[in-house]
């Protein structure tokens, strides 16, 4: 599938995106990219996360390929049982958190218990083998119940600004390789 063909939803997470993180510069640079935003980034209601990606869906015109950046990704999952029509053709899923881990932020836990069952279409999730927010066998775990695709960034901390990935040029090859698939 070609990116002119889609519309690109990105799904930040806690915080949301900050200029410079490779999410918001891919919405800048993809034309047929945008960001979602969520009415509260800093203490975020999960039913209003979800409902706030499946509106978004329902509201694009094209069909639809999701990016999203850790919270965003758990927000996804949750959101994926009421995206089933077909119209979301793919996801690409970075750094999730582990929302059961005793150091998560409350706003975190909150999006407790993450669902485990397959996502209704084909996804990528890609994680760190040194990211603080989630082991990398929890982010295996999480690929496995959800049918994704596991790709090990290596030692790329939270995949973030502070993690020294602002354009993140491998990220966007990998998404190419999703795009293709799909």
């Amino acid at each position: 599938m070609k990116l002119s063909e889609v519309d690109i939803l990105i799904l930040p997470g806690l915080y949301g995106s900050k200029d410079g993180h490779w999410q918001v510069r891919w919405a800048d640079k993809i034309r047929s990219a945008a960001l979602v935003e969520q009415a509260d980034w800093s203490d975020p209601d999960p039913e209003d996360w979800i409902d706030t990606i499946v509106k978004a869906v329902e509201l694009a015109e094209r069909p639809v390929v999701l990016v999203a950046h850790s919270l965003g990704c758990i927000a996804l999952a949750k959101a994926a049982a009421q995206l089933t029509d077909g119209k979301v053709k793919g996801a690409f899923l970075v750094a999730p958190p582990d929302v059961y881990r005793d150091s998560a932020p409350e706003a975190v836990k909150d999006f407790a218990p993450v669902p485990r069952d397959p996502l209704p279409f084909p996804s990528l999730l890609v994680a760190s083998s040194t990211d603080g927010y989630c082991a990398l066998e929890a982010a295996a775990d999480l690929a496995g119940a959800w049918g994704s695709e596991f790709h090990d960034a290596g030692e790329a901390g939270h995949i973030n600004i502070e993690s020294g990935h602002g354009p993140w040029p491998e990220g966007l090859l990998m998404f190419t390789r999703l795009m293709q698939r799909i």
